[in-house]
């Protein structure tokens, strides 16, 4: 994360080829940093489809690498380990059994049952390798670092695909419409969890206490549907939103660097305070973010085991 926010600042470029002597905007670099690139100028221009657009921006594409890299790793591995005469787990296979382990038996298990162990363990591992991979590569420079060899090699124009592809963010995860999407899988995953172990009728029925007031379900009836639409509400906002804002507190923080150059209208101040402030301060929140890509994993695929166990298992 540090690495690739200090490539980031240190190589902006205006697309309209503005002069080195215009003033840095902090802003637009931190909203840039974390964006989707723009539906005006996608990395590929697809026809609408009833009023839909489908071009494929930044975040799309990272949708598709993300599924593919998981994809790929996953079945490699597998395959590779069934095909061995003694089925001992070793190296990253070991690794990864380890975590479907952990996720069954801590995660699933526990709130979901024996029963629909098996039902719904792969959706469960399913979002948590994705959200997972997604996070971590969201640290990696990759972009940023294709941004400065095109830069000082590749010398490609604005309109190049290279040069659109540098643009935006890289963390779909911190993208609101990504983690509604995913939630509104873990949404309709509850709705069918429900049906398929009390039947459709009886999973609404269970939605509120049997045996009451009638005039206490007046009440009582919009409040639980308020609540159930909370729920992927919440697994929305709290995945974008942790995933957003360690991104935009370093680009923040190393942004000091060259307010403090414009400043004082020397190198040395921003420089002095690069070394004594934002560094330090990108380093620990770096770290924090290692810690932040896994605890929302972890997170979401929690919430999302509970909730689906809760349709299950019917308690008022």
């Amino acid at each position: 994360m540090l690495l690739r926010s200090l490539i980031a600042l240190a190589t902006i470029q205006e697309p309209t080829g503005a002069p080195a002597s215009e003033k840095f905007d902090a802003g637009n670099t931190i909203i840039e940093h974390v964006s989707n690139s723009s539906h005006d100028d996608p990395l590929f221009s697809l026809p609408h489809v009833f009023d839909i657009d489908f071009s494929v921006t930044k975040h799309v594409f990272m949708l598709w690498l993300v599924a593919a890299i998981v994809f790929i790793v996953v079945t490699f591995s597998v395959r590779r380990y069934l095909k061995q005469e003694r089925l001992i787990p070793s190296g990253f296979m070991n690794g990864l059994e380890a975590i479907v382990e952990f996720i069954r038996d801590t995660i699933v298990r526990p709130n979901i049952g024996n029963k629909w162990l098996n039902t719904w363990t792969p959706l469960i591992l399913t979002l948590f390798f994705f959200i997972l991979s997604a996070n971590a590569i969201g640290l990696i420079p990759i972009f940023d670092l294709l941004a400065v060899t095109d830069h000082f090699v590749l010398h490609t124009g604005h309109e190049s695909f290279i040069n659109k592809l540098v643009h935006g963010g890289t963390t779909v995860t911190a993208n609101f419409n990504v983690t509604a999407g995913l939630a509104t899988i873990t949404f309709l995953a509850i709705i069918l969890a429900g049906s398929m172990a009390h039947g459709f009728v009886k999973h609404w029925k269970n939605i509120v206490p049997h045996g009451l007031n009638p005039l206490v379900y007046l009440i009582l009836v919009p409040i639980e549907i308020i609540g159930m639409l909370v729920k992927p509400f919440a697994l929305t906002m709290r995945l974008a939103a942790n995933m957003t804002g360690g991104h935009i507190a370093i680009v923040s923080i190393l942004s000091f660097v060259f307010l403090f150059t414009e400043m004082f209208a020397k190198a040395i101040a921003g420089i002095g305070v690069g070394v004594v402030l934002s560094i330090p301060l990108a380093v620990g929140i770096s770290a924090l973010e290692i810690i932040v890509v896994l605890v929302q994993a972890y997170v979401f695929t929690l919430l999302s085991a509970v909730f689906i166990g809760m349709a299950i298992n019917v308690h008022h």
